[in-house]
């Protein structure tokens, strides 16, 4: 879909009159915004989409598209790129996931052991959040291409540890595979 097209969809549902007098700007730019650009009949302006779009490519910083899509209340995962097919790296894939998500949940026990929730164990939460969603953004775009091969070279270029336990460097002590963790912290053995 073209920015313009999507602009025009846009304008079904919010006014542009409404968008004209929130940016300070005059209704026919607006309008201009949803219509092709094509300079010879003057018609179609620069969009902000597309001002967007090219601030990315030519900074090729994804913070951009982080920050825009934080203060839309979400975040942004770039997809991987998928090529040569091998499904032989499902199983991995599919532990690592697991592997993260009950890594996340030994923070979050963790933090929540004393019936409260510090700034930096909220930020080792969010860390291990973070973590999480790339983990398993990775491995639904490789589903969706029948492509585990990025996972495979993911796997060798940067080995997980066996086993994570929570501590005050973001979750991130390693420990052997069944090991328990230190008394008194989530995982440990129950007594």
């Amino acid at each position: 879909m073209q920015s313009h097209e999507l602009l025009r969809e846009v304008f079904q549902e919010c006014s542009p009159k409404r968008v004209a007098a929130e940016l300070g700007l005059s209704l026919s730019m607006i309008y201009k915004w949803a219509e092709p650009g094509d300079p010879a009949a003057g018609s179609g302006s620069t969009n902000p989409l597309d001002r967007i779009d090219a601030l990315i490519r030519c900074s090729n910083d994804p913070r951009l598209v982080q920050w825009i899509s934080q203060r839309a209340g979400g975040f942004f995962i770039r997809n991987p790129k998928t090529t040569n097919p091998h499904p032989s790296y499902l199983i991995p894939a599919t532990n690592e996931i697991v592997q993260e998500f009950a890594d996340l949940l030994a923070v979050v026990a963790a933090a929540a052991a004393d019936n409260q929730i510090t700034n930096k164990e909220s930020q080792q939460i969010r860390a291990r959040w973070e973590e999480l969603k790339s983990v398993t953004e990775t491995f639904v775009a490789c589903c969706e291409g029948g492509n585990f091969r990025p996972l495979k070279e993911n796997e060798i270029g940067n080995p997980k540890p066996e086993g994570r336990s929570p501590n005050t460097d973001g979750g991130n002590q390693k420990r052997l595979p069944n090991e328990p963790a230190p008394h008194g912290k989530a995982g440990g053995p129950k007594r």
